[in-house]
């Protein structure tokens, strides 16, 4: 059955905090909104211009193109909107194909590939300026018992809250991005989101090569409440946090301080996700990346998402393109 935005992704009549990704959602150039979750949660709130396309805005970015996991969110929750709300995700497949433009629309055309008694496959293509920049599959089943294990247990690391957010880490190392006004652009592009690294991120460690893992504790800041406390949200946001951060595993291995620091070029290839157990984003939940190989101008990163207690909710993977300029 199809549902209507607030059915599907309840990305509307936000209750959230106003701490410190994300500027104004963009149409053609707005005001920054006084509530940064609030206005990532409208800018999951697609417009419906037909029974399977949808129309998205994009929002600020560290460099000029859309931010990828702003396109992976935007098609899931586009997706879920042709799905019934007895229906997850349980996972998705995407190809980035082009960089997208900011300041222009987002189109989502859903092709409604099957309806099963148990699963629904969708798949979803984002159109700008008349070409595909982004590509994805999803599949979602109702809701099932059976058997369960898990490989491990979450890493034993510091709790969250004994630990600097990003927006306290950024303004005191701004001279290590040579602009100052770098370290003030990815601030206010991780706005909604508060990231709390366990581990020193590449900036603060450039030139020395350590290990290619990286463990950070995210949660939105501020809390989800009414319309906007619904699964399929929560998935939506984690897809769009799960893009933050995910190749710089791949930077540690090489000593490199990272994208906006100039010795590196990136941008994401593909993205999947397995959805495990539930999660909420407006919990603490800690992501543990690693990146088993780079070559050939491309890194791969994994991920798992744990929740507090130790439940494995999420696991990532992604390749990209990792090049050093030449000089």
């Amino acid at each position: 059955m199809d549902t209507d935005a607030t059915d599907a992704t309840g990305a509307t009549g936000a209750t959230a905090g106003t701490g410190g990704p994300g500027g104004p959602a963009r149409s053609g150039g707005g005001t920054a909104a006084p509530d940064p979750l609030a206005d990532l949660l409208r800018l999951l709130d697609l417009e419906r211009i037909d029974r399977d396309i949808f129309r998205g805005q994009s929002r600020f970015a560290v460099v000029p193109r859309v931010f990828g996991g702003q396109v992976a969110a935007q098609a899931l929750a586009a997706a879920s909107r042709t799905v019934g709300e007895d229906r997850l995700a349980h996972s998705l497949h995407a190809y980035f194909l082009r960089p997208g433009d900011p300041d222009a629309p987002i189109v989502y055309t859903v092709d409604r590939i099957r309806d099963g008694r148990s699963f629904t496959t969708r798949r979803v293509v984002a159109v700008q300026h008349g070409r595909p920049v982004f590509h994805l599959s999803a599949s979602f089943q109702t809701h099932e018992e059976g058997l369960e294990h898990q490989d491990g247990s979450a890493p034993d690391v510091p709790d969250p809250e004994t630990l600097p957010s990003s927006a306290d880490l950024l303004p005191r190392h701004a001279h290590l991005f040579g602009d100052p006004g770098v370290a003030d652009r990815l601030a206010q592009a991780r706005a909604a989101v508060d990231l709390r690294y366990v581990t020193d991120p590449p900036y603060l460690t450039a030139g020395r090569p350590r290990e290619p893992r990286s463990r950070i504790w995210f949660r939105v800041d501020g809390k989800l409440a009414g319309g906007n406390d619904r699964p399929v949200l929560h998935r939506c946001l984690a897809a769009y946090v799960s893009d933050m951060s995910l190749l710089e595993p791949v930077l540690l291995a090489h000593g490199r301080g990272g994208w906006t620091v100039g010795d590196v070029v990136g941008a994401s290839l593909d993205h999947a996700m397995w959805f495990h157990r539930p999660f909420r984003v407006d919990e603490w939940l800690l992501y543990d990346q690693s990146s088993p190989t780079s070559q050939a101008g491309r890194g791969l990163g994994s991920g798992r998402i744990f929740t507090a207690d130790g439940r494995l909710a999420v696991t990532v993977m992604q390749e990209g393109v990792v090049r050093v300029p030449r000089g």
